[in-house]
């Protein structure tokens, strides 16, 4: 069964997007107003429909959303805002947006069918496969992993819970992105100091995420009280640097919420409970 989509909004993710599903005969419509040339090239390459707004919302059987995440709840609201969805339509939340706002979004649609999603990996072109998580109704999701039948996006349902999605792709960017500026800033400290090659050659030998080492956690924890001075000092290496240190402070705040668990035997429920333990007693003083 061929399906009409309405795109909000064809960015780079969103256009290659487009283009899978228009490989699979599927209609994605689009609405050009006051988008950029780049938008409008992306969308003619792709094979885009260019319609009004009215148009793409009242003629669209899903609604996905895929925006810059600070402009996920406007999109949200132009959509509620003119009340012409057709019934059965659906709306998929994919951008990386906090569980919270995904409800809100869900409760502005109401009582349209929100499905939270959320796109693991690059855009779908060159022979990438990113994979689209799904929290939802069963039949929504299903419908809309339908959708990607046959294309380089890989649907993976997550269950009907609202705010699975977006916690998970949260949780996965939280630590993939601010590594990647944590590697900045430590090139550069090297750099400063004329041991960059050094760094690399330190940095070869491994080759592991420190994501998938769940049993470091209590290890760190039982050994928060001596890395904390050690990250301060390597906040003063930036400094002098001239490079921001405020990541390196984050982070020896969030190692003190483990000093009183010098040298412990903690397991990992342990260890994440002290850390939810101490913010509840800063929430209620």
């Amino acid at each position: 069964m061929k399906d009409t989509v309405g795109l909000l909004h064809p960015g780079s993710m969103g256009s290659a997007f487009g283009a899978q599903l228009c490989a699979r005969g599927h209609t994605v419509l689009w609405c050009p107003d006051g988008r950029s040339d780049a938008t409008r090239r992306r969308a003619e390459r792709a094979g885009l429909e260019a319609v009004a707004l009215p148009e793409l919302v009242s003629r669209s059987e899903v609604l996905l959303s895929l925006c810059p995440p600070a402009a996920a709840e406007e999109v949200a609201a132009q959509v509620a805002e003119l009340g012409m969805v057709g019934a059965g339509t659906i709306y998929v939340e994919a951008n990386a947006v906090a569980p919270s706002r995904v409800r809100c979004i869900a409760d502005r649609l109401a009582p349209m069918p929100v499905i939270d999603a959320a796109v693991v990996g690059s855009p779908p072109m060159g022979g990438k496969t990113p994979t689209l998580y799904l929290a939802g109704p069963g039949k929504q999701v299903e419908r809309v992993a339908e959708l990607f039948a046959g294309t380089d996006v890989r649907p993976h349902a997550l269950g009907d819970g609202i705010g699975k999605a977006s916690a998970l792709k949260l949780a996965y960017s939280s630590y993939q992105k601010v590594s990647r500026v944590l590697a900045a800033v430590a090139y550069g400290a090297a750099e400063a100091y004329g041991v960059a090659d050094e760094l690399m050659m330190i940095a070869a030998k491994r080759t592991r995420s420190y994501l998938v080492e769940t049993d470091y956690i209590p290890k760190t924890a039982a050994r928060a009280w001596r890395w904390g001075p050690e990250i301060e000092d390597a906040a003063v290496l930036l400094a002098d640097a001239g490079l921001p240190d405020s990541l390196m402070h984050a982070a020896a705040e969030t190692l003190a919420r483990w000093e009183g668990h010098r040298d412990e035997r903690l397991g990992i429920a342990e260890a994440l409970e002290a850390l939810r333990g101490e913010r509840d007693l800063d929430d209620q003083g």
